[in-house]
């Protein structure tokens, strides 16, 4: 048996694109710990950023409503599995950033839900790398157990699940009224 020519296929040939990129953004300063921006621990509005049916967003949506009911949300629908879905997931995040210069966000999401490398390759690709990296507001990345993304290197901030990123971007309302309880009594007999 003679070899000829060895190339890697499926997720072999997947994984050398994923490095390659990855050492790139990387030189490049995008997974910089020092630029990571702060989320606002108490925000009004969050922009997100996903697919308007899948059940990420309404995973990401039920935690946000029982959590902080205060909180409007603001969801620019794009696809995330067709093909070329990646140039309209960095055309969403852009339009988005101009939306909120009238409707200001102090965050912005990236979600998706599970999947496989495949399916999950658009969120990969470097225009979305870059639209997140160039985002004026700190974007947080919420996927579902795939660990081959660049959106976690450079979002400011990333969590294992969409469900598990809205519970980091705001507090619960619970604990908000036990502190203002005891708080309250503290003042009381201080009074």
């Amino acid at each position: 048996m003679r070899v000829e020519i060895l190339q890697p296929r499926g997720v072999g040939l997947l994984q050398a694109k994923f490095e390659a990129l990855k050492r790139k953004l990387e030189t490049e300063g995008l997974f910089a710990p020092e630029r990571k921006r702060p989320l606002p621990r108490f925000p009004r509005r969050i922009g997100i950023v996903t697919s308007p049916s899948g059940a990420a967003i309404r995973d990401m949506l039920n935690v946000l409503r029982r959590r902080a009911p205060w909180l409007q949300i603001l969801i620019n629908p794009c696809a995330c599995r067709e093909p070329e879905a990646a140039q309209e997931i960095a055309v969403a995040i852009r339009e988005l950033a101009r939306l909120t210069r009238r409707l200001p966000c102090r965050s912005h999401r990236v979600t998706r839900g599970g999947g496989s490398i495949e399916d999950l390759w658009e969120f990969n690709e470097e225009i979305v790398a870059r639209a997140i990296f160039h985002s004026a507001v700190p974007m947080s990345r919420g996927r579902s157990r795939n660990r081959f993304h660049h959106l976690r290197f450079v979002a400011d901030l990333r969590a294992p699940t969409p469900s598990a990123a809205a519970e980091l971007i705001v507090p619960d309302i619970t604990d908000l009224q036990r502190q203002i309880d005891g708080c309250t009594r503290a003042l009381s007999r201080q009074l």
